[in-house]
């Protein structure tokens, strides 16, 4: 195997980009240590943003390209040549999601199911976000779901005093449910859709080998931290949405164009069309708006642009890797390898081997899904968490720490290994 100066030079960046996912609470510390205002104060705030990440990364691998090729074009050419349309999907479908309408809507569907459930009003109504919230992303797809409950979840949980041990769980169960939840059909979870088509997976192949599976696993993990938390649940003030009433026409052109985005979403020429047409609804409205989360969706835009950017040259040490492996080694290696690069381009990158057999298909694509909440880059939408709860109350304006995050997703994760792989 000959590797390029390119591919190991993508490869470093890539690697010290991890690095500096795990730093960011670091970076934030430092920039307290400069005066109010100072430019150190707010560089260093700049890189404890970890939104930025993989695009400040991405920038170096594209200049580091123009050094080695001698030429600014080839950098250019590399660049045009890579598909950026989930990095502009996830922007716009975060925007659509997190408008006051359909935040609305979403948490009254919640509220309504958690009048089923035999527990106090905050108990019940925690279980049902993060049973039936993430299973709604295998519709309005992943990104749209974790927008919608990471709205939800702020303002009744994370900006309500909650302890930083139920947070961290909270935030590893919403990501690996997440995560998990968007299997039930095979267009709404980027690692799924990065496969469906090559391998003909329908609605009932996934149904049958994942559906249930992501059901059960959902429930499990939403009982067991339930159960953990069950007092400081119950101690939390009940705050529900406030606001003008919304008028039932309104939210029903919110969720046609929420429709129409999902519905395009291959097409980013068609769904930003549609996006402009939504945010002349918006200003026509805005006395039923909040303000539109576009900064929060341009930097996870950018942040999933950096990892397409950084991504795309480590097929080299990937793909021979995931050839290797038996299902057993693929199932965990997966889960692993999520961990440190997005699970839908190690998926993709399993879609490329030729006569993969269907038992290591199945090991690829559900592990990859397993291991989607243990960092904020295993899966497209966690950035899009990350940038809705980041400044959270409870997290003290020092952002998420992604130990808290991985040791608060270790037992969802592996609950899930339980129902994807051992009764598999």
């Amino acid at each position: 195997m000959t590797i390029t100066p390119v591919e190991l030079l993508a490869t470093v960046l890539f690697g010290l980009a991890v690095l500096h996912t795990f730093c960011v609470k670091r970076f934030a510390h430092w920039a307290q240590r400069f005066s109010a205002g100072s430019v150190g104060e707010n560089l260093f705030h700049f890189l404890a943003e970890t939104e930025v990440v993989f695009g400040l990364w991405a920038a170096a691998l594209f200049l580091g390209i123009a050094a080695l090729k001698g030429s600014v074009h080839a950098a250019v050419e590399y660049v045009d040549g890579l598909n950026y349309t989930e990095a502009k999907f996830v922007f716009v479908i975060m925007v659509v999601a997190a408008t006051r309408p359909v935040v609305t809507l979403a948490e009254a569907l919640i509220s309504l199911a958690a009048r089923l459930i035999p527990a106090g009003e905050n108990v019940a109504f925690y279980m049902a976000a993060l049973i039936l919230g993430p299973l709604l992303g295998s519709f309005i797809t992943e990104p749209a779901a974790m927008t919608l409950l990471a709205l939800v979840l702020k303002r009744r949980y994370f900006d309500q005093g909650i302890s930083s041990k139920l947070a961290y769980a909270t935030l590893g169960l919403l990501f690996v449910n997440i995560s998990i939840g968007g299997t039930l059909t095979h267009f709404a979870a980027p690692p799924v859709l990065m496969v469906a088509a090559t391998w003909n997976w329908g609605l009932a192949y996934m149904f049958e080998h994942f559906g249930w599976r992501a059901v059960s696993a959902c429930a499990v993990s939403t009982l067991i931290v339930s159960a953990v938390f069950w007092k400081e649940l119950k101690t939390v003030k009940v705050v529900r949405s406030g606001g003008a009433k919304i008028p039932v026409w309104l939210t029903a052109f919110h969720l046609i164009f929420l429709a129409l985005v999902v519905g395009f979403a291959h097409y980013p020429n068609v769904f930003f069309g549609v996006f402009v047409l939504f945010l002349g609804l918006v200003t026509a409205t805005r006395e039923y708006q909040d303000s539109l989360k576009l900064r929060e969706g341009l930097l996870v835009g950018f942040f999933l642009a950096g990892l397409v950017t950084l991504g795309s040259l480590q097929s080299y040490w990937l793909k021979p890797l995931i050839q290797g492996l038996s299902g057993h080694a693929l199932y965990f290696g997966a889960t692993g390898l999520t961990a440190i690069t997005d699970n839908a381009a190690l998926t993709y990158l399993g879609s490329l081997v030729e006569n993969i057999p269907d038992d290591l298909k199945y090991a690829l694509v559900s592990g990859a899904v397993t291991g989607g909440g243990l960092t904020v880059i295993a899966n497209a939408p966690n950035p899009a968490g990350v940038g809705i709860l980041h400044n959270a109350r409870v997290f003290a304006g020092e952002g998420i720490s992604p130990l808290g995050l991985l040791l608060g997703a270790l037992m969802p994760t592996a609950v899930a290994i339980v129902f994807f792989w051992f009764l598999h």
